[in-house]
């Protein structure tokens, strides 16, 4: 089904699907892991076959997350929770996003439905995209898909389960594929925007809390 507005090159979106009947995406932490790979595999304006097919091509240098040098979207920033996830993509190429989350969500949906013995769509639907049209949203929108975790305060094994690029954000991911300025150069330093993702998130959950409240009361 083609979207009603096109999504335009050099914009950027908050863009975020979940599982259908709002199941669990990802079951253990190897899941997590090959999605993490394939949202950098398939982020190419090149076809590159199977996940498989790119590793092996790569050579022992296969785990390699480097950026891709011709990609569809520059991903800013990503929480991946255990049955939604949340992705600010820039689009760089002309159909560039549509592209790549037909590329991400077939390519996981192959793997997860053989890997544990499903069949049928894992998301639900096509994925959804919000238009991010203001640096003040940006802002705030980075915080909540940074901190989407915390939003939705996981523990236990429902958080070890739990990816995103808050610890990039940091400076203490091992693996860094985000394209993170666009952020953290408005800030004077990392703990500047720290302090502000607090103090954001902090309004965001209060928020959250009251709706709950409200409709619960309703």
């Amino acid at each position: 089904m083609t979207r009603k507005v096109p999504l335009a090159t050099e914009e950027i979106y908050h863009v975020y699907n979940r599982g259908v009947d709002k199941r669990a995406i990802f079951m253990n932490r190897s899941d997590v892991e090959r999605f993490l790979q394939s949202m950098l595999a398939f982020n190419s304006r090149q076809p590159i076959g199977s996940l498989r097919q790119l590793k092996e091509n790569r050579g022992k240098n296969s785990g390699s997350t480097a950026v891709n040098n011709d990609p569809l979207v520059e991903i800013i920033c990503y929480c991946l929770n255990p049955n939604h996830f949340h992705l600010i993509l820039r689009q760089v190429a002309d159909g560039g996003i549509s592209e790549y989350m037909k590329r991400l969500s077939g390519g996981y949906t192959w793997y997860f439905n053989k890997k544990h013995k499903r069949s049928g769509s894992l998301f639900q639907g096509k994925f959804k995209s919000s238009f991010v049209g203001n640096n003040e949203y940006l802002l705030h929108v980075s915080v909540y898909v940074n901190l989407n975790f915390r939003v939705h305060r996981y523990s236990g094994r429902t958080a070890e389960l739990v990816r995103s690029s808050w610890n990039e954000y940091r400076g203490g991911a091992r693996e860094e594929f985000c394209q993170k300025e666009i952020i953290l150069g408005q800030f004077r330093n990392v703990q500047e925007y720290e302090h502000f993702a607090e103090q954001s998130l902090k309004g965001m959950v209060e928020r959250k809390q009251l709706a709950k409240d409200l409709f619960e009361e309703s």
